[in-house]
């Protein structure tokens, strides 16, 4: 299935359970609570996930005069406080993997289109990036790709079961459809954090890292003959995604510059005509049982916030990209953009 064909407007509508907020209120009337808290599938304050979370839940706070507290517990126990609160107090926003890890095998994470209602989507990270030393052999990333053909072992420091280890799987995928039984010679070094990932191309313990533009982009300034010194050699975003980041992209790195690291000027061949991509979307969930007037709420609070425009302007000024689809939207969207994924990750295991 083409990526393209996956984020053509969905209209199936999301249906859950419906249960009363407080003893004596009905369905129709259930509303968010004065005090909510926003979990997010991180444990860092100073990330992605907290940031993009932040600036959606002051946004609704202020629309909706309500308190929302963002709280960096990270996934498993999201999900955790998640199951326990159907009420409204409890919603949780994360990304892509919160179902990529189930695909993966990962514990704690369960298929989230059967546990959970997923609510809408708020924005696109179009940061995820492959990184090399600038000394580095590997000019493109078909050098890669033709190298781990030829035999050589290509290591890459990646984070597993997740947003981090997708690229390497597509890319795996593309090696095995080119040169059958090659694969192998590219090797997972799996690492921890942004900062582990860093610190292994430092040592010289991986020739190439999954990365962010926001977090890698001051080492690609640097000379060639610094030892922390990394060149992008490709973004997993769609060349559209980027399209719309700002003109002067970030840092020292313009859109114009970002874009010849995306597909087409970046092939991952899929098998099926297409060329991998992946944006990094951010997203609610819900408790299975939260009464779908709250659902509707949100869902009404954010059409009205995106249609202001405001929320868009902070999100560019962050280097995310807005993409706003409500819950019912949302559902079969992310659910449709799992399968496609979840073939890559079949064809590898």
């Amino acid at each position: 299935m083409s990526m393209p064909s996956i984020i053509k407007t969905l209209g199936t509508s999301v249906m859950v359970a419906g249960m009363a907020f407080g003893s004596s209120a009905v369905a129709a009337d259930a509303q968010l609570p004065g005090n909510v808290r926003v979990v997010i599938g991180s444990t860092s304050t100073g990330g992605d996930t907290y940031q993009n979370s932040s600036i959606v839940a002051d946004a609704l706070a202020e629309h909706l005069d309500i308190n929302m507290k963002v709280d960096a517990v990270g996934a498993s126990s999201a999900f955790r406080f998640l199951d326990r609160d159907p009420r409204g107090n409890t919603l949780m926003i994360f990304h892509d993997q919160s179902y990529l890890g189930h695909l993966y095998g990962v514990q704690g994470y369960d298929d989230i289109f059967e546990k959970y209602t997923i609510g809408p989507t708020v924005a696109i990270n179009p940061g995820n990036a492959y990184l090399v030393p600038k000394d580095s052999p590997y000019q493109t990333l078909n050098d890669v790709i033709e190298a781990v053909g030829n035999g050589e072992e290509v290591r890459v420091a990646i984070q597993p079961g997740g947003v981090s280890e997708i690229g390497f799987s597509a890319l795996k995928n593309a090696i095995s459809l080119e040169h059958p039984g090659m694969e192998d010679n590219l090797v997972a070094v799996n690492t921890g954090s942004q900062a582990d990932k860093n610190q292994q191309l430092f040592n010289d313990q991986a020739d190439m890292i999954n990365g962010t533009v926001q977090a890698n982009e001051q080492y690609t300034r640097l000379p060639e003959d610094d030892q922390k010194a990394m060149r992008f050699l490709w973004l997993t975003a769609r060349q559209g995604t980027i399209e719309q980041a700002p003109e002067d992209g970030l840092g020292q790195t313009s859109r114009e510059q970002l874009l010849q690291y995306v597909a087409p000027n970046v092939s991952v061949p899929m098998g099926n005509g297409d060329d991998f991509t992946f944006d990094k979307e951010f997203f609610f969930l819900y408790n299975k049982d939260m009464d779908q007037a709250i659902v509707d709420q949100i869902d009404q609070a954010l059409t009205e916030i995106y249609d202001e425009g405001e929320i868009q302007q902070t999100q560019k000024t962050s280097f995310f990209i807005p993409n706003f689809k409500p819950s019912d939207e949302a559902a079969e969207y992310l659910e449709t953009k799992m399968s496609v994924y979840e073939d890559i990750i079949t064809n590898i295991q």
